[in-house]
């Protein structure tokens, strides 16, 4: 057969397979789903996905061994072996190198090196850093069978309430293009193959610019706003991904509003994906939906209504209709292929229109090899995983991105007696003594995370969002302490926190983007230097915040830290 011929042409093995597929084979290539290597969640197994619905693409949640993983990922791949085509299975993934856990964007690093969160990397803002970076990650999720990347987040963090500013580059367009360059060249290299870790670049046409800064995951997030007019500049960063060759992209939730473009998300806007993505910009690549477009969903417990904002009337049917004819290639975190079965087999959809999605589908598997070898070696998948240089790497990026906002003493000299408030004891030990109050103390050294308003609903708890100010109760009491000791603040700003009363009373203040106790003591104590620049800015109040408009960058009134602020030894 054709296709099982690696000495071909892809163009020709793709034609033979199509030619080969039943309309329910090929509406399974359509759907890409969460699948766990354990029972955490209650979601079907990829092996009922394979069987049942003749699925193909998976996005993994949870974590295990480096062993596990890839004997995982072998299962699985002899379990598709083993189907009427042997079409090999596509692993993806949320990100899995940084700080965050948020099933709904992010993972924790586990067994995976350990690096600051994507703002980081724009903090610290080095080209060849972001593709080192990748080329490892690249490297560990090879080894346990991951071939496509849900990321880089693209998104420009203009509205600075947005709950998920942490995993952009910040809110500038020009320093976002130039990183998301190296960032896709270190997944994929020059061009998709073999070694490749497609990159799904999301979110089309730029999820920044959010109402009141709430997130499209939930319906009053739904609305993406343009007060400043400002719709052009979010599209920068994807023209930049785009001469990188990102072989996938991902629209986001949102739905645009007082623009031309039809008031649905993106995921069912024909003038977007088929108009602007496609026609202005080429763009020949998948096209995935972000998770759970058609069906409602419970999500840890949670009533989770799908996000078919605009089109929340319609059935789940006529919404895969109206996605497939604005031009979707794929459903991401859904899995009910006999939807568009019915689409096809009622006339709705011509299964013409179904094979040119199915042909970009098979097209990225057999470029990126999977036809010949989709299986993962477990023992090299123990040698790569976590890899001592990939992790040193990983902490000096840590320390690195650390970025100084307002200095006095530091880098300080070790053997201080310290008060720690945030920062492991055993930890800070290694530098000085631990003293049990501020007044016995040389330094008081406080880490704190940018504050949020906590939301009710499990899976919506993950999503930090609301105010940027700390509570006056929270302000009284870092004062109080500073008064009694010289204290060094540091901020974990997964949002661009609002802290000037804090960052007044302090000695010295530092903005961090994912840090260990270690990397940020380092720093401290001057064995590293902190290199960061800030990729968005500090506003000074929430009155600057409310009155700033959401899709402009470094538009807040005399911002207590200006984008691009940062401080050297």
């Amino acid at each position: 057969m054709d296709y099982q011929d690696p000495q071909l042409s892809v163009e020709r093995r793709v034609d033979d397979l199509v030619g080969r597929m039943t309309l329910e084979e090929k509406a399974g290539l359509l759907f890409q789903t969460m699948v766990t290597m354990s029972d955490i969640m209650p979601i079907p197994s990829a092996t009922d996905m394979i069987d049942g619905r003749l699925m193909n693409h998976f996005n993994l949640f949870g974590s295990a061994s480096a062993r596990e993983m890839a004997e995982w990922n072998n299962a699985v791949q002899e379990r598709a072996k083993a189907t009427r085509l042997g079409i090999p299975v596509t692993i993806s993934t949320d990100p899995r190198h940084s700080f965050s856990s948020n099933p709904g964007a992010a993972m924790m690093a586990g067994v995976f090196s350990q690096w600051p969160e994507t703002t980081g990397l724009a903090a610290i803002g080095d080209e060849a850093l972001v593709e080192k970076f990748t080329d490892i990650a690249r490297q560990e999720y090879l080894a346990v069978g991951i071939r496509v990347a849900l990321h880089p987040q693209i998104d420009l963090a203009t509205e600075p309430r947005w709950a998920r500013a942490n995993a952009t580059f910040g809110e500038d367009a020009e320093l976002t293009s130039r990183l998301v360059k190296a960032y896709i060249r270190g997944f994929q290299g020059v061009r998709l193959g073999k070694d490749s870790v497609a990159c799904m670049t999301k979110h089309f046409p730029g999820g920044g610019p959010q109402k009141d800064g709430e997130d499209p995951h939930f319906a009053y997030g739904r609305e993406q706003v343009y007060p400043g007019g400002n719709f052009d500049y979010h599209l920068k960063p994807f023209e930049a991904a785009f001469e990188a060759g990102t072989s996938q992209i991902m629209p986001y939730y949102g739905m645009p509003v007082g623009t031309p473009y039809e008031e649905v998300g993106f995921g069912f806007n024909k003038d977007v994906i088929t108009g602007l993505l496609r026609e202005r910009y080429g763009f020949d690549g998948i096209v995935c939906t972000d998770w759970g477009l058609l069906t409602d969903d419970v999500i840890m417990g949670q009533p989770v209504a799908a996000r078919a904002w605009g089109v929340e009337h319609l059935t789940p049917l006529e919404r895969a209709k109206k996605a497939l004819n604005a031009g979707i290639d794929q459903f991401g975190g859904e899995a009910c292929p006999e939807l568009v079965i019915e689409l096809v087999r009622s006339g709705q959809i011509a299964e013409e229109r179904i094979d040119v999605s199915v042909r970009r589908l098979l097209r990225e598997k057999f470029v990126l090899g999977l036809f010949e070898d989709p299986f993962a070696d477990p023992d090299r998948a123990e040698e790569i995983v976590g890899r001592a240089d990939f992790v040193q790497a990983g902490i000096e990026a840590q320390s690195a991105s650390l970025t100084l906002l307002k200095n006095g003493p530091l880098p300080l000299a070790e053997g201080l007696r310290m008060y720690v408030e945030g920062v492991d004891a055993e930890t800070a030990a290694g530098y000085g003594t631990i003293v049990a109050t501020p007044e016995e103390a040389d330094i008081a050294l406080v880490r704190l995370a940018a504050p949020y308003e906590p939301r009710s609903g499990t899976f919506e708890s993950f999503f930090h969002a609301g105010s940027l100010a700390f509570p006056e109760a929270e302000i009284a009491r870092l004062r109080a302490l500073q008064s009694r000791a010289d204290t060094v603040v540091d901020v974990y700003l997964e949002r661009p926190a609002v802290f000037p009363e804090i960052a007044e009373g302090a000695v010295a203040v530092l903005g961090d983007f994912g840090a260990n106790d270690a990397a940020f003591l380092d720093v401290v104590f001057g064995r590293r230097s902190p290199l960061g620049r800030l990729p968005y800015e500090l506003p000074r109040s929430m009155a600057a915040v409310e009155a700033s408009r959401s899709d402009m960058p470094y538009d807040s009134e005399d911002p207590l830290y200006p984008f691009g602020h940062g401080l050297n030894y």
